[in-house]
């Protein structure tokens, strides 16, 4: 695995946490951003053939 799938990995996975620890604190706000964040990892990683595994990554 090269650096920049490793990196994009563990950034999912990061966003995947915060998104829910957001939503577990009822922070709305920040659902949406780390959301979005994920939406957008989500699609750089499908742009350059990055598989992502189920939601644990």
């Amino acid at each position: 695995m090269d650096a920049f799938t490793a990196g994009l990995l563990h950034r999912i996975r990061t966003t995947q946490t915060d998104l829910t620890r957001a939503r577990e604190t009822g922070d709305d706000y920040l659902a949406e951003m780390e959301q979005a964040e994920l939406d957008d990892l989500h699609r750089l990683a499908a742009e350059h053939g990055v598989e992502v595994s189920a939601p644990g990554v």
